[in-house]
């Protein structure tokens, strides 16, 4: 056992939630708790966006891409750009526009109460299973570095621990909570990479650059393969990560969330498209810590290192290399990465559930001191449901990067199908969409389950789930729409909870 290291990990979790109930000031309803009173600075928004969608997933699956491959990883990273800048001027001032709380919201304005119902009960449990595999990232590396410490804890022990100090601070400090310490984990954790990076340079010298560059791992883009089936190939990342970013950034609750809690529309566009700056900059970070660790470990392939998963890697140098409080300091970026993801799932989440759910089968109209009661209790359900998928996919060995951007691409097709379907299809009804909408993702997950449990052929690569769900909705409910004759009228809207101008018209 290091103590060290102990009381490092030990420190970080408390300082954390001290921060997050420190930086949250004092919410006084639904529109503090879900938006923070949209008075955040976009470069906090900004960064607090690249934060969640970092996770654990980043830190250990990211480098292990470069150590047995590449860095051709980085042309998702241009798609991921380019996905936002369309975000930015095409989506956001659809959801400024009427100062809609969820990025169902508008859905709801469109076709009415049952499709934004759909959309916000698809994206509970679909954020469900994706955010289990990145708890599970988290716990992989944790586990294997608490064997190293002889500290044999089990992974509903490690789980629990990350879920219940995420959700104090979560249930109390509600988004403007998440949103600072998501600041303050992100230098934490890529803080970790370049000093890994640091040690090895200074073990090994700077060989290690010039080594790999030799043996072609700096190579970036990928024009062989099938480009449907081949999900390293460049047209696949190039596009289908575009797409993939529109769908992420534009209609899922985890992300706009944090856009509409800045001051402005124009303040929200800068930040999402500074962030895909950002996240190229980080994904770089991370294969060059697989570079180096390829060169430490004199390209010895996981296996022959003892390793019963590939993610294995990054965690053993940390155990093995790192002196006493460094490694600790590491672990800690690691635990920061997955609690930034957790803490915004679960208050995009409790969001989700009071205003896309619970609001539209309520008898009455939620007052603004019930709707932040119901949503503070639901942070401490969807916690505790994170152990549950964790649990499930601990028995899969793909890649659990892949694994779970599959998985959240199941749904992504369908939601921004139906969104952009919304906005250029005046005929479509209710029923059209909604219709459409679960085809889709009825589609992309036959796809996922075929490869992943029946088949393990790869028919359609990860990166084109959403753009294929779009095809599908507008496909389905296209041929639908053609029923009607006229435009669609104005969809009846049920206004709750509205306690300060939070859905239906602007202020």
């Amino acid at each position: 056992m290091r103590t060290i290291d102990l009381l490092v990990i030990v420190a970080y979790l408390a300082a954390t939630a001290w921060l997050g109930l420190k930086l949250s000031g004092r919410q006084s309803g639904l529109r503090d708790y879900f938006v923070g009173g949209r008075n955040l600075p976009w470069w906090a928004v900004c960064l607090s966006v690249v934060a969640t969608e970092t996770s654990a997933l980043t830190v250990i699956g990211i480098p292990v891409m470069s150590y047995l491959g590449d860095i051709n990883y980085l042309q998702l990273g241009l798609g991921y750009i380019l996905g936002r800048i369309v975000v930015a001027f095409f989506m956001l001032p659809r959801y400024y526009d009427g100062e809609m709380i969820t990025a169902y919201a508008y859905l709801g304005k469109r076709f009415g109460q049952t499709t934004q119902t759909t959309a916000g009960v698809t994206f509970l449990f679909t954020r469900l299973l994706a955010d289990g595999i990145r708890v599970l990232a988290a716990a992989i590396p944790v586990k294997i570095i608490l064997d190293g410490m002889g500290i044999h804890a089990n992974y509903f022990t490690i789980i629990v621990v990350l879920a219940v100090v995420t959700i104090v601070y979560t249930f109390i400090g509600g988004i403007k909570a998440v949103v600072w310490v998501d600041v303050a984990q992100m230098f934490l954790y890529v803080a970790g990479g370049v000093l890994a990076i640091i040690v090895v340079t200074a073990s090994t010298g700077a060989g290690w650059f010039s080594e790999a560059a030799d043996a072609g791992k700096f190579s970036m883009f990928v024009f062989e393969g099938n480009p449907i089936s081949a999900d390293a190939s460049f047209i696949a990342s190039l596009l289908g990560g575009a797409v993939f970013a529109m769908a992420s950034h534009g209609s899922d609750q985890l992300v706009v969330q944090r856009l509409l809690a800045c001051r402005t529309k124009a303040e929200a566009q800068k930040a999402i498209i500074v962030s895909g700056v950002v996240v190229f900059v980080q994904f770089a970070l991370f294969l060059l810590v697989g570079l180096a660790l390829w060169s430490y470990y004199e390209q010895a392939s996981p296996d022959a290192l003892g390793l019963t998963r590939d993610d294995e890697i990054f965690p053993l140098f940390i155990i093995e290399a790192l002196p006493q409080g460094i490694s600790g300091l590491l672990l800690a970026g690691i635990l920061a990465a997955a609690m930034s993801t957790l803490s915004s799932s679960l208050s995009a989440l409790s969001s989700s559930t009071v205003n896309d759910v619970y609001a539209r089968f309520a008898k009455a109209p939620l007052t603004d001191r019930q709707g932040l009661r119901i949503g503070r209790w639901a942070t401490i359900g969807w916690g505790l449901a994170f152990i549950a998928p964790a649990t499930v996919f601990q028995t899969d060995e793909g890649n659990i990067v892949v694994l779970a951007l599959g998985v959240a691409g199941i749904t992504y097709g369908g939601l921004l199908g139906a969104f952009i379907f919304g906005i250029l299809n005046k005929r479509a009804r209710a029923l059209d969409a909604n219709i459409a909408f679960v085809v889709a993702v009825g589609v992309n997950a036959f796809f996922f389950v075929m490869e992943k449990y029946v088949t393990g052929e790869v028919w359609v690569a990860w990166q084109w789930y959403p753009l294929l769900g779009i095809l599908v909705t507008f496909a389905v409910g296209g041929l639908l729409s053609l029923r009607h004759s006229s435009p669609a009228p104005a969809a009846p809207s049920r206004e709750q909870p509205n306690p300060q101008g939070m859905t239906g018209s602007a202020e």
